[in-house]
């Protein structure tokens, strides 16, 4: 495995996470974008599955190692939806917003408002890789009746974390990337990051 490793995601913010964990292990992340490779279908019902798919379509692409993610909020009163679906809740060109919006309507009367980030990371030294790192986790939380704060994305200014007293999006950036879904995936990435290259 070299020092390059594709991202297969377009997303900034993400870009920026991966960017600040992967080089620590001396990996150079580079976006699947700036080597014209388009964004893989994600047709799969679950997240590991959508996942997989978008490592192997970057490492095909590229002819590089992959890293990808599926990751998405769950609640627990809309049996789980949406699920692989966040960024769609609403439609194929939904928003943050439309998609937010969407989720306080199916909401409105509903007294159970658990629910939980999911993150799966999947790795890949060769897009035929047939022992893929895969690292996954959640962070539980509560869906609030109304949004709150400014940070964050998706579903964050709805997203109440009980054990900060704050919604996902009023957490400082800091705070958020260690004990969200995609901060707890990372670190277990990086802990087995080295014996799996």
């Amino acid at each position: 495995m070299g020092d390059r490793i594709v991202l297969a995601s377009s997303n900034s913010g993400k870009l920026r996470e991966f960017t600040a964990l992967l080089s620590t292990h001396g990996l150079t992340v580079v976006p699947q974008q700036h080597l014209g490779v388009s964004a893989a279908d994600e047709p799969h019902a679950t997240f590991l599955e959508n996942a997989l798919a978008k490592a192997r379509h970057a490492a095909a692409a590229t002819g590089l190692p992959a890293l990808a993610d599926d990751s998405g909020l769950c609640v627990a009163a809309l049996g789980g939806a949406p699920g692989v679906r966040s960024a769609r809740f609403a439609g194929e060109r939904a928003g943050d917003f439309d998609n937010n919006a969407e989720l306080l309507r199916r909401m409105s009367g509903v007294s159970d408002r658990r629910a939980h980030y999911t993150c799966v990371l999947v790795a890949l030294r060769a897009a035929d890789d047939p022992e893929p790192l895969i690292a996954d986790a959640r962070w539980h939380g509560e869906i609030l009746e109304k949004p709150r704060g400014s940070g964050g994305f998706g579903y964050d200014p709805l997203f109440f974390v009980p054990a900060e007293g704050k919604a996902a999006a009023e957490l400082d950036v800091s705070v958020k990337n260690r004990i969200s879904h995609r901060g707890l995936a990372l670190a277990e990435l990086a802990r087995r990051l080295p014996e799996w290259r």
